[in-house]
């Protein structure tokens, strides 16, 4: 394996009914992105999309080549990954191992997600396909509605209210009030959390991500690229370890309900190739879509102990001054989540804050980060382990 660095990226601002054909959304992240590497266009020799419900909301399939021909690579190996909310890091996967297995030099990234221009109620069936249909979407589950049974369970078994899961949603809040591109620029407090409308009980709206469309996108290449096109004052950026865990689908077929087996496999192969250990990381980017994914991530990747993710962060440890930030441009909760974009935004923004770069949101002095973009409840998870080099 080659080493892979990450040397472009670009993001559109986060957006609801704007308009905006997803082609045109996604172009412009892509064109951010190459501009931004410094690259010329013919260097770039693949090109993956991630994305999960283009084909039912928007009725357009093969987003690879399509995105390919809008941006002018008509011709160059393209295609789309779908691995649910999981579907952006997935695509970066793909690119990370055909720069690093040698099949390419710089390969071009996009997550790409349009939601919004469908009935409510299109969107949650669409969203819901992720689950597994057999089992839980022909019986009338929702994504709301699985992640109420996961926290429900967990509030049970652990002994906690809904209170202790409110710093979560505090503290996204927080960062992603001076996220430029994000969807949610609202600070709150624990009593807005706790009298927020119940969605399914014990879920309530601060406890779910928003529905919106984005797009986002970035540049990976081999040291020799990396190094020709870099910018003086800024470190060069290295995908350190990569990996994918899954379980399955359905939360009945689970291990242990209140395990993400899938994120603690995952986290455990990306930080064996990156050579590190939990006290390492600086920045954990993790995939916020629901507070009690939160706490249940934070349990997997091994920074809290099993039972104890949601009381993790009372004392300021996830703020972005804290020893462990998480969601610092405000994750899934603040700046939005446009599914099968997510995970790249979540590369963007780590890029972001391990170049110096992150302006008002920046932690200090990041070396190491790790970035977790889920699919579904837990059924497929994709880490990746971003270095600062000099």
């Amino acid at each position: 394996m080659r080493d892979v660095y990450l040397i472009g990226v670009g993001q559109t601002k986060m957006t609801k009914n704007a308009g905006v054909r997803g082609r045109y959304m996604a172009a412009e992240a892509m064109q951010k992105a190459v501009e931004h590497a410094g690259i010329d266009w013919k260097q770039i020799g693949m090109l993956v999309t991630g994305n999960m419900t283009a084909g039912r909301l928007s009725h357009q399939q093969q987003l690879g080549a399509l995105h390919a021909d809008v941006v002018g690579l008509r011709g160059v190996e393209a295609a789309t990954v779908e691995a649910a909310c999981g579907s952006g890091a997935a695509a970066a996967r793909w690119g990370f191992m055909a720069v690093g297995g040698g099949f390419h030099d710089v390969a071009l990234i996009c997550g790409s997600e349009r939601m919004t221009q469908a009935p409510l109620d299109d969107t949650t069936a669409a969203l819901a396909t992720a689950a597994d249909w057999e089992l839980e979407g022909i019986n009338g589950e929702s994504f709301v509605s699985l992640n109420a049974r996961l926290m429900k369970q967990y509030m049970q078994t652990y002994g906690v209210t809904s209170q202790d899961f409110g710093h979560f949603a505090i503290t996204a809040h927080d960062n992603g009030f001076t996220n430029p591109n994000g969807f949610l620029h609202k600070k709150i407090d624990m009593e807005t959390y706790l009298h927020s409308r119940m969605l399914v009980d014990p879920v309530k709206l601060l406890d779910a991500p928003p529905i919106c469309d984005g797009a986002a996108s970035i540049v990976l290449a081999t040291e020799e690229v990396a190094r020709a096109a870099h910018r003086q004052g800024l470190p060069l950026i290295r995908i350190a370890g990569s990996a994918i865990g899954t379980d399955s689908l359905a939360l009945d077929s689970r291990r242990d309900m209140l395990v993400l087996d899938g994120a603690v496999l995952s986290t455990r192969r990306a930080m064996e190739q990156a050579g590190i250990k939990n006290d390492d990381i600086d920045i954990f980017e993790l995939h916020d879509a629901y507070t009690v994914i939160t706490s249940l991530s934070l349990e997997a990747a091994g920074f809290a102990e099993k039972g104890k993710g949601v009381h993790f962060g009372k004392d300021g440890e996830i703020s972005r001054t804290g020893r462990l930030p998480i969601s610092t441009f405000g994750g899934l909760k603040s700046r939005g989540h446009p599914v099968g974009a997510t995970g790249v935004y979540q590369l963007v923004e780590t890029y972001l804050q391990l170049t110096g770069t992150a302006g008002e949101n920046q932690v200090p002095d990041p070396e190491f980060a790790l970035v977790q973009n889920i699919g579904g409840t837990g059924a497929t998870v994709v880490s990746h382990v971003l270095q600062r080099c000099a």
